[in-house]
């Protein structure tokens, strides 16, 4: 980004977002703190009409003053508004960032995009100048409605409307100044001046925009003066007609009129609360801002909470709880859960745990949960302070002995679901630590680890052809694998939660679907994604008759993929190198929504569209056609194809076992809207879990089995055909896949495969345990010449020691028949060891302890 984006941004930020009214209780004129509620009736001494309204309140007798026609005092009182709005900064505390770290990174996000956004509109003049005229209309219209309302006040009498018409004016002179004296020392280029990139510091007058600020000072008045909903809607989508049509005027960049917006809105939020007369009526003004900044007495539905890990002991805990009977309301198929919503699965538990439901093995298992998720339980509706917790400090040393499977895209892989880290024949290790902090809506949590991976020779000759032909990509170069040392972020993020909906920006993991070798849509086989996400996380029920529809999750996310070396552009042709990634890199949009009508029987449904990249950006057109899961172009040469993969699973519990068995199945179908309508086109995905085997209810046993290579019929596509190059996670535009750093999204299988999945698993307690397990995979001669085989077994152990310390092994022997990459069957040994310390031992440690 260039550097002056980054200096109007903060510069921006800290400018305006300290205003009286946003950072700190509202002040009057004089300074002194305004009052929240309107005075007692004895305080006032009303006089005839047409007198001034006298009050022992020194801002309410200046306000009343003014309304009346008493304009002496007006200058000084506007001087006054200019010191409380450009001192702001200074009284700027800790529980502003909850709200000023969105409002940074929506404003980043616009500047990075601006000039993509701009250039893809229509330039054609008139349609420009049709956009120009619409926006000084609409301007006109606020201010004029406003004035009127002020004009009108006197004949009427109405003393409410010369208070609105009077606060508005206020609104929209005082925005005024800031925006002017913003806009000349930033000097932003207009969209339509020099080259489009809307550089800062070269004489422009783009940053911010007056006509947006103008807008939203005059609808926030008037919407908070007269708060019904019709008037909301009338002044704000006018206001917010003004900012599109002065974006679609090419007179300002999306954040121009964003932070023009912004200003406008919160400068009459603080002139609103330090002038406005409570008797005259309108609305107490309950901004969002102020909402987030409270850090005291806030319910469980507002307080953030981190994600559990994915690779956490907690999941199998709950799922097998889940399994027994004695959770309802547990979403299978989307994961990860916060601590917070781990707690309210166990209190929903306590009831079924008490009736004796799962027997012991079930109320051990709640035990040690009840635990872990102490503090959570105890925190329900009490005030909550700052919480540090360092979750784990860990080393994972992993040994390989022969040449394992490194690349599920295009062949497989020998280690799955471990979030992307790097691995070669010889000595591999991860470092790392993870901890989290919270504070009232506020989370952060932070993963970070040191990985190292020996170095490889390069793939041999066949296997690069292939890799070439079976994507129409160039024949790589022989590349030998490099040493890896480096120091990566895994799940790594901060967002704020309002009633059970979290939204969450950085690098996160995603888990969508109920199975435990892998969803095929999502799962932590590749490294987390750097995404926006928004999550309901914690189930609802929907209004009146839909309520039968039972308990309800959702979740969004929009994020961009890393790795990507190639884009093929109907346009600009295909475009990209081996070893060089691309500049700009593809987008993802994605979604999810669960629901039970049943409380045996979940059903959810998923959707991922890859989209942009290389030459083609982010634009209003792009990010709304993301929204489709299948390829939607209306022309041959159009350079915005997307890619897209839509899901379906279902988990239930089965009649007459319901407290011993779940089935499970998940299927995928692409560029198509859902896999109901296409099941004999669709990948599936299907389990069996046992919880308890009658007579050792310690022992559980999982089975897995699905395919990626459709029935025979629908494989005969044309040579180089979807079918015949392995239609699912990969595509024509976007030739490297349904990747992240090289490394699948998805479930292992891969391209054009069949494969089963087996584990048993017999656990001393919730957390101790040893483990067999079994994988085969078997990939399509159609796909690949000659085809390919790969058989593993493994067994693995995991213990803890007085709670903090725990130590873990796995032995795994691995069987593979790759004709393009070993004339000959190869086989590998995995031994892994690792050990980690949780400091806590599920208990948050408190003030005093």
């Amino acid at each position: 980004m260039r550097p002056g984006l980054i200096l109007a941004g903060w510069l921006a930020v800290s400018t305006f977002v300290g205003m009286p009214g946003w950072a700190a209780r509202p002040q009057d004129s004089q300074g002194r703190q305004a009052l929240a509620t309107p005075e007692k009736k004895e305080d006032r001494v009303d006089k005839k009409d047409g007198d001034a309204i006298e009050n022992t309140s020194d801002h309410k007798t200046e306000t009343s003053t003014a309304i009346k026609g008493n304009w002496k005092g007006l200058g000084e009182r506007f001087l006054v508004d200019q010191k409380q709005i450009w001192t702001s900064p200074a009284r700027l505390r800790w529980p502003d960032t909850l709200w000023l770290m969105p409002l940074s990174g929506v404003t980043t996000g616009m500047f990075v995009t601006d000039a993509d956004m701009s250039r893809h509109i229509s330039h054609n003049p008139t349609t420009v100048s049709h956009y120009n005229t619409a926006s000084n209309v609409g301007v006109a219209a606020l201010l004029g409605g406003a004035g009127a309302m002020w004009l009108f006040s006197y004949p009427k009498h109405n003393e409410h409307w010369r208070e609105t018409g009077f606060l508005a004016a206020e609104a929209v002179l005082n925005s005024f100044v800031v925006v002017e004296a913003m806009k000349y020392p930033l000097g932003r280029e207009r969209p339509d001046q020099g080259n489009g990139n809307g550089n800062f510091f070269s004489g422009g007058t783009s940053f911010p925009s007056e006509h947006a600020a103008a807008s939203w000072a005059v609808a926030s008045v008037v919407a908070h003066e007269y708060p019904g909903p019709l008037t909301k809607i009338l002044a704000y989508g006018l206001a917010t007609f003004v900012d599109y049509s002065r974006y679609r005027a090419r007179q300002h960049f999306p954040s121009d009129v964003f932070i023009g917006s912004v200003i406008g809105n919160l400068v009459a939020e603080d002139m609103y609360n330090r002038h406005h007369d409570p008797e005259l009526g309108g609305a107490v003004w309950n901004s969002f801002r102020s909402y987030l900044s409270q850090t005291k007495g806030l319910s469980s539905a507002d307080m953030g909470s981190p994600y559990v890990p994915l690779d956490s002991w907690i999941y199998p805990a709950l799922l097998r709880l889940a399994g027994m009977g004695a959770l309802d309301t547990a979403f299978l198929g989307m994961r990860p859960w916060t601590r917070s919503e781990c707690a309210r699965l166990l209190s929903e538990a306590s009831d079924y745990i008490d009736a004796g439901v799962g027997g012991p093995e079930a109320e051990h298992t709640y035990r040690l949960l009840q635990t872990e998720f102490r503090d959570e339980l105890e925190a329900a509706g009490v005030e909550e302070p700052i919480r540090v917790r360092l979750e784990s400090v860990y080393a994972n040393m992993t040994g390989i002995s022969g040449k394992p499977l490194t690349d599920g895209f295009h062949f497989g892989q020998t280690i799955t679901n471990n979030f992307g880290r790097p691995f070669q024949e010889g000595f591999n290790t991860v470092d790392g630590f993870s901890g989290w902090t919270t504070t009232g809506h506020w989370v952060a949590y932070v993963r970070a680890e040191y990985q190292h991976a020996p170095s490889a020779p390069a793939l041999p000759l066949s296997a690069r052809q292939f890799i070439g032909s079976s994507t129409f990509l160039p024949t790589p170069p022989p590349t030998p694998f490099a040493t890896e040392n480096s120091l990566q972020l895994l799940d790594a993020y901060a967002g704020l939660n309002v009633g059970n909906w979290q939204i969450t920006f950085g690098k996160q993991s995603l888990w969508w679907g109920p199975s435990q070798g892998g969803p095929l849509i999502f799962a932590n086989n590749a490294a987390p994604v750097n995404m926006i996400r928004v999550n309901r996380i914690s189930p609802f029920k929907l209004p009146w008759i839909f309520g039968w529809l039972g308990p309800w999750r959702l979740e969004w996310v929009f994020g961009q993929l890393e790795g990507h070396e190639f884009v093929d552009d109907n346009k600009a042709g295909l475009v990209g190198q081996w070893g060089s990634s691309l500049g700009r890199q593809p987008l993802i949009n994605g979604g999810r929504f669960s629901f039970k009508p049943f409380k045996d029987f979940e059903l959810g449904f998923s959707a991922a569209v890859v989209f942009a990249g290389g030459p083609t950006p982010l634009t209003w057109h792009t990010f709304g056609k993301s929204f489709t899961p299948f390829n939607v172009s209306t022309s041959p040469t159009a350079e915005d194809i997307t890619f897209g993969n839509s899901g379906l699973d279902f988990t239930l519990r089965v009649p007459g076992l319901r407290n011993w068995l779940t089935f499970y199945t998940e299927a995928l179908v692409r560029d198509e809207f859902s896999p109901i309508a296409y099941w004999r086109n669709s990948a599936i995905w299907s389990g069996l879990y046992l919880n308890r085997v009658p007579k050792i209810p310690k022992l559980d046993l999982r089975v897995e089995s699905g395919y990626t290579d459709l029935p025979g019929d629908l494989q005969t596509g044309a040579p180089n055909s979807h079918y015949s190059r392995g239609i699912f996670y990969y595509n024509d535009r976007f030739p490297n896949g349904y990747t992240n750093d090289g490394n699948l999204l998805a479930n292992w299988m891969g391209r054009q495969s069949q494969g089963t999945e087996a584990w048993s698993t017999y656990r001393f307690n919730p957390r101790n345990y040893i483990q067999a397990s079994y994988r085969h995979q078997k990939v399509s001669q159609q796909y690949m010449p000659g085809g390919a085989t790969i058989n593993d077994a493994s067994i693995g152990t995991g213990y803890w020691f007085r709670e903090k310390w725990n130590v873990s092994a796995t032995v795994q022997y691995e069987k593979w028949n790759y004709p393009l990459l070993a004339p000959r069957p190869q086989t590998n040994i995995v031994s892994s060891v690792g050990i980690a310390f949780a400091p806590f031992g599920g208990r948050v440690r408190k003030d005093g302890e």
